[in-house]
């Protein structure tokens, strides 16, 4: 009797308090490694693991035949990859879980802990059904996808072609804590979220005392200009249908009251939806910052650092997970977004290099009001266990039957 996604559930919940339990941040995650591995034992999965990042591959071979006539050899057996995600956020947790965060200053606020828990049970569902795909999935579970672009470290490793050649076709999930109410998909074919590129800046001024301003150069009223400035920039050099969202994150200068700082810096993060308005900006932030200072007799130090680039979904892929999400639920759980999200994820780095899609699934508890609970990154956030079953049928499903499809749309092989 084929295993039912509602049979993991036990498993999944206590995967993913134990992984809520012990977040662990960055591209270094060597316990969530070694529980996603354990999850994984005994599956038949053939695993790889990272050498720049405790990343984990696992590819099952399917053993379906499609259309052919005898068994398929590699090169025309079709691929799809299936990623989450596994890394948390440097964040102390208030969400007052009974199973928090037990890391001081780390915590799972963005959901990664639900992805890779439901990524696991996608993988039992996945062997349990083996013989019957017909082709190969990639598991991609990824440190590093909170600002240090894990993605792109996975695909210099070879994730994209490890089954043996390129994969054909990859999914991604992310859920929300806000947003959309509890178990809603969302969809959006093309542009579905923003570019992310990063500014630190700093104000290089001379100290003094805070009495006596015109014998230091106080880099505070600078630093506050441009911060300014930079808002006023973006509504008056971007076209509004085009938008450019610019937040500044940190603000630091001083020690104390009466004394002019040496220094004053701030970050921000700066989204885009276009590679235009991405490369203005590039331009654009250096330049106003560097001429304010220097209008103000002081010097700057500006550090642009690109991340990632804009997610751009494939519309066939889109189309075919809508109706995989419709057919495996229904309708009504579906909603296709009518404008983008100003997030980032470095997953567009996949999408850039294989057909792709991402879905979005709300976490938020039967009942609350999603446009008033805590969003993704805040302490306060929580995601309902219920949606894990959920989003562990739909990796899935997708996998199998967009190999199925892929496998279909082929040629028929006659074996020798």
């Amino acid at each position: 009797m084929p295993l039912s996604p509602a049979d993991l559930t036990p498993d999944l919940v206590r995967f993913r308090h134990d992984m809520h339990q012990h977040p662990e941040i960055g591209l270094d995650l060597p316990r969530t490694q070694e529980r996603v591995l354990k999850a994984l034992d005994g599956l038949g999965y053939e695993i790889t693991l990272g050498t720049d990042t405790t990343s984990v591959t696992a590819v099952l071979r399917g053993g379906g035949q499609g259309p052919v006539r005898g068994p398929a050899p590699d090169a025309v057996k079709p691929v799809v990859l299936l990623r989450a995600d596994m890394d948390a956020l440097p964040v102390q947790e208030r969400s007052g879980v009974a199973y928090t965060s037990r890391v001081d200053g780390a915590m799972h606020a963005c959901g990664h802990d639900l992805h890779t828990a439901m990524l696991t049970g996608a993988a039992t569902l996945l062997a349990d059904r083996r013989e019957h795909l017909a082709g190969d999935v990639v598991l991609m579970f990824q440190p590093g996808e909170e600002g240090l672009d894990g993605a792109s470290v996975m695909i210099r490793e070879g994730v994209l072609d490890a089954a043996g050649r390129r994969a054909d076709a990859a999914f991604g999930m992310h859920v929300f804590s806000a947003i959309a109410p509890h178990g809603q998909f969302v969809t959006k074919p093309g542009i579905m979220m923003s570019a992310s590129d990063g500014l630190v800046v700093t104000v290089l001024g001379a100290g003094g005392h805070g009495s006596a301003p015109h014998m230091a150069k106080d880099p505070v009223p600078v630093i506050t200009e441009i911060v300014t400035a930079l808002q006023v920039m973006v509504t008056r050099q971007f076209d509004m249908f085009d938008p450019v969202v610019l937040s500044v994150g940190v603000l630091q200068a001083g020690s104390k009251r009466n004394i002019i700082p040496e220094s004053a810096r701030f970050e921000a993060t700066i989204r885009t939806f276009s590679e235009e308005s991405r490369e203005k900006m590039r331009l654009a932030a250096p330049r106003l910052v560097t001429n304010i200072a220097a209008a103000h007799g002081l010097d700057v130090d500006v550090d642009y650092q690109g991340e990632y680039p804009v997610s751009i979904t494939d519309i066939t892929e889109t189309e075919l997970a809508e109706g995989v999400i419709s057919g495996l639920f229904n309708a009504e759980r579906l909603t296709r977004l009518a404008t983008p999200i100003s997030g980032s994820e470095d997953f567009s780095r996949v999408m850039a290099a294989v057909p792709g899609t991402f879905i979005g699934l709300s976490a938020v508890a039967p009942g609350e009001d999603h446009t008033a609970t805590a969003f993704n990154h805040s302490p306060y956030a929580t995601f309902d266990d219920a949606v894990l079953t959920d989003g562990a049928a739909l990796y899935a499903e997708l996998a199998a039957s967009r190999l199925a499809s892929l496998s279909a749309s082929r040629p028929a092989f006659a074996a020798n």
